[in-house]
């Protein structure tokens, strides 16, 4: 099974796909991101097809490379493989869940939700730069983010809103096993 974890900057993902991978048997997290930072900087060098792209999302062989990369994945480990993925445009989201599906059909996609202000709180706390300078990308992202994920399509809606990690983590493996075990 491949568990995609989408949602915006901030909301979560990463730290639920760390939790969810100690609470499913055999789990292993494929995190394509990397992909993506590799081939940003990879396009400074060498032109690709999209050239003066700021988001590797809009790079087809970031798409392809992450469709691959969770296969390769679910070729190795006996359980679920957790991607963390923030997809905001439909068709990006469609292309990658298609892929998926053509050798997993079992894949579940979950869409962890919270409010703007919350999602802000969350970067902030982190110390992600919001605003001002540089910060456009991602200030102009969450807010897209936020609007996209209103609609079901991007996930089964996950609520994180003044929840911990560790509650959200519960929610999504109580909806992705068939008994009541507990969690580990």
């Amino acid at each position: 099974m491949v568990v995609l974890i989408n949602g915006s900057f901030g909301v979560g993902k990463t730290t639920v796909a760390r939790l969810l991978r100690g609470a499913l048997a055999g789990s292993a997290i494929y995190d394509p991101e990397w992909v993506g930072v590799a081939l940003m900087r990879l396009a400074r060098l060498v032109p690709l097809k999209t050239p003066g792209r700021e988001d590797f999302q809009d790079l087809g062989l970031w798409r392809t490379s992450a469709v691959a990369g969770v296969r390769l994945f679910r070729s190795l480990v006996r359980g679920p493989v957790i991607v963390p993925m923030t997809f905001s445009r439909r068709d990006y989201f469609d292309e990658v869940a298609a892929g998926i599906r053509r050798f997993d059909p079992e894949v579940r996609v979950f869409c962890l939700k919270a409010s703007l202000p919350t999602v802000k709180k969350r970067l902030t706390g982190r110390g992600t730069q919001i605003e001002g300078p540089g910060a456009d990308w991602i200030a102009r992202r969450i807010v897209e983010c936020a609007e996209a994920h209103r609609d079901p399509h991007f996930g089964e809606p996950v609520d994180t809103e003044g929840r911990s990690a560790r509650e959200v983590c519960e929610d999504v493996f109580e909806r992705l096993r068939p008994s009541g075990a507990e969690i580990v």
